[in-house]
């Protein structure tokens, strides 16, 4: 039986970087975070201190959704945000604006956000992590 399914965002090391601004820009509860360093199994390889810095897995909630991240650990190459987006749906267009141009801080814009036939406000953005955001607000308000 399916419990339930999350997002897992891996980083190339700055996943502390993206736990801070998640948390700052999405308002995301820090449920879990662990480095690496506080594994209670350390890997059979040595690790730098630079490693053990590193997110080993972090738990977040936003609003009712929750999200997992994690840095790559070394030798595990990862290319951030590759097939996956997530969608995040506001209470209003005025909110969704102020969501979408924080997300693109550093990041690129994929769809100015405007209005649609489906929403008073849409819009698609890679942040600077290369995580894909759609952007939604209501059809009407």
């Amino acid at each position: 039986m399916i419990t339930g399914i999350n997002p897992y965002l891996i980083t190339n090391g700055n996943g502390a970087e993206a736990v801070a601004f998640y948390k700052e820009i999405l308002g995301a509860e820090v449920l879990a975070l662990m480095t690496f360093a506080e594994s209670p199994e350390q890997p059979e390889t040595p690790m730098t201190e630079e490693e053990k810095s590193m997110i080993m897995h972090a738990h977040l909630k936003v609003g009712s959704a929750d999200i997992m991240l994690s840095d790559s650990p070394a030798g595990m190459p990862c290319t951030s945000g590759d097939n996956t987006a997530i969608a995040v749906h506001t209470d209003s267009a005025e909110h969704a604006e102020h969501l979408y141009s924080h997300l693109k801080s550093g990041g690129h814009e994929l769809m100015k956000i405007q209005k649609t036939f489906f929403s008073s406000m849409y819009g698609v953005v890679t942040d600077r992590f290369g995580v894909t955001w759609h952007v939604a607000a209501p059809e009407t308000e």
